[in-house]
């Protein structure tokens, strides 16, 4: 059972998506900020990283880049989230290391999509 690390501040996000995926058959860890998300990470060591991109204390952009920057985690794959999608946000979330980019409000089947392929 592939184990994902959903960073996600909105609490209904949060529950929604995290109860649909382990109805999928995933495992399930959960944080809220960027700093969750490294620390986490590290503690996890997930299969991949459901990323939101607008994040309190550090940013989905900025946890991503030190991610990746950190030899034992860089592997991991990274799927942006966000809802503020605009011209370019794309390419910005693959600069800062992620592997894909999804936009909310999610459309289930297309991220599981996603996630399968990484995984």
């Amino acid at each position: 059972m592939p184990k994902i690390l959903l960073v996600e501040d909105n609490e209904l996000n949060r529950d929604m998506l995290s109860r649909r995926l382990i109805r999928r058959g995933y495992e399930i860890v959960m944080a809220v900020d960027g700093a969750e998300a490294l620390t986490g990470a590290a503690r996890e060591r997930p299969d991949l990283i459901l990323m939101d991109m607008s994040l309190p204390k550090i940013d989905g952009w900025e946890a991503t880049r030190r991610l990746k920057a950190d030899p034992t985690l860089c592997a991991i794959p990274v799927i942006a989230l966000t809802a503020h999608a605009m011209t370019g946000d794309r390419e910005r979330a693959l600069e800062a290391g992620c592997d894909e980019f999804d936009t909310k409000p999610i459309e289930f089947e297309r991220l599981v999509a996603k996630m399968e392929r990484l995984l």
